[in-house]
């Protein structure tokens, strides 16, 4: 038997890979993170291990997951998006190999580009943006991320895990150089039922994301005021200087 590093998705569970919910029903256990959509953990087997990994840190993950492959049973490790997009699938997939487990990896949607698609906001758009760039808003062991960087880049800007952090951000993407009228949007819960979407210029997101909840993309560039047209019939908020 394997263990399945597979993708679920950005939130809805309509969005999973076929494949992963062919894994996802036949397995024998299957190890989910806390943003998986309850519905896709259902859809296990009625007598397989459900086990949530909220409480443990990653090693103890990748104990686990080493502990149940080792047992011969079909082992599912559902994880929020893409497996090896800011979700330690290349962790999980390393362990594994260590000790000789065998496992596959099942690539899921990622919220890269699917959570701003769902706000009417298209990544690269011709004669907007040809290039993106994906950042967590954290650098090194919980510092700061290389706002000179980023601020060089171009395009399109798109940050994971900063909600806590938005007006840090913006303050410090606009002291290395973007101009602080840059395009900006928060996409809180993504592709889900209660998804909402706050748009604002860079210097004032920060202020119109309040009360918004986790989790949540930034998303900084040109290619956000096409949300105004592009935008589905989900919440948009905006709020303007």
């Amino acid at each position: 038997m394997t263990v399945a590093l597979v993708g679920a998705g950005p939130g809805d569970p309509g969005l999973i890979t076929v494949r992963g919910l062919a894994l996802l029903r036949a397995c024998d256990a299957v190890v989910y993170d806390r943003l998986v959509a309850p519905e896709l953990v259902d859809e296990v087997p009625a007598g397989a291990i459900r086990l949530s990994r909220e409480l443990l840190d990653q090693d103890e993950i990748n104990d686990l997951l080493v502990d149940l492959g080792t047992q011969g049973l079909a082992v599912v490790r559902l994880k929020g998006g893409d497996p090896f997009v800011f979700g330690r699938g290349g962790e999980e997939a390393l362990a594994l190999a260590a000790a000789g487990v065998p496992f596959e990896v099942v690539p899921g949607i990622s919220s890269l580009a699917a959570v701003p698609a769902s706000a009417g906001i298209p990544v690269t758009h011709r004669g907007l943006s040809q290039t993106v760039t994906l950042s967590t808003a954290h650098g090194e062991d919980g510092g700061e991320p290389d706002y000179d960087a980023l601020a060089r880049t171009g395009g399109t800007l798109v940050l994971f895990m900063g909600l806590g952090r938005l007006d840090e951000l913006a303050r410090g993407l606009i002291d290395a150089g973007l101009d602080a009228d840059t395009p900006a949007a928060v996409v809180s819960r993504g592709t889900r039922t209660d998804q909402q979407v706050a748009t604002a210029p860079l210097d004032a997101i920060a202020e119109a994301a309040v009360g918004l909840r986790s989790p949540a993309l930034l998303v900084v560039g040109e290619v956000v005021q096409l949300a105004d047209v592009l935008a589905s019939s989900r919440p948009l908020l905006t709020a303007t200087r």
